[in-house]
């Protein structure tokens, strides 16, 4: 790459490096497998800038980066069975059965483990993946809605259907908590 695209990169790319690593401790739910994300990702976007279009939205193009490195190596991971140190195993787990290969909180998950009403976390989990995701980056990383289309790669429209319909599904889950609302029907007027 020559100097002015290392320049270039450097300018544009490095200092996205915090929002790239909560996106990516989103995908990977664990710090070290989140830092290997983002140095896979920040590679193939040096080797490929050459490629990006000046004057359009490099976070996308970074997260869209990012998003097909994880599913690439998240089906790469599927395919080989769970590997733990046998040093690390008790005899105890060993014998319970303990699944050591379970997950560790995600970004996504500290969010809506610090929501005051169990309620409310209840009907967030409760959403579909791809709502809770639209509303995780519109909500809570504060993404418009044509950006969270570019790094999903789906359509705006698909953005603005998925949030509508999380939306509904959020009222109708939390109908009953409204003031002036029983059991998720209006109060009959007096």
């Amino acid at each position: 790459m020559t100097s002015t695209l290392t320049t270039q990169f450097e300018q544009d790319v490095l200092p996205l490096r915090s929002t790239l690593l909560r996106g990516a401790k989103r995908l990977t739910l664990n710090d070290a497998d989140a830092e290997d994300l983002l140095q896979e990702t920040l590679l193939s976007a040096y080797r490929g800038f050459a490629t990006f279009t000046p004057g359009t939205n490099v976070q996308a193009w970074l997260f869209r980066i990012m998003q097909n490195r994880w599913i690439n190596n998240h089906r790469r991971a599927q395919c080989r069975p769970a590997e733990v140190a046998l040093d690390s195993v008790t005899d105890t787990e060993l014998a319970a059965g303990t699944d050591r290969t379970a997950n560790p909180a995600s970004p996504e998950r500290d969010v809506l483990d610090t929501l005051p009403d169990n309620g409310i976390r209840a009907a967030m989990l409760a959403l579909p993946e791809p709502q809770r995701l639209v509303m995780y980056y519109a909500h809570v990383e504060g993404y418009a809605y044509a950006e969270i289309a570019e790094m999903l790669d789906i359509p705006i429209g698909t953005v603005m259907s998925r949030m509508f319909r999380a939306r509904k599904r959020l009222r109708m889950a939390l109908a009953d908590r409204a003031p002036g609302r029983t059991g998720g029907t209006a109060a009959a007027a007096a």
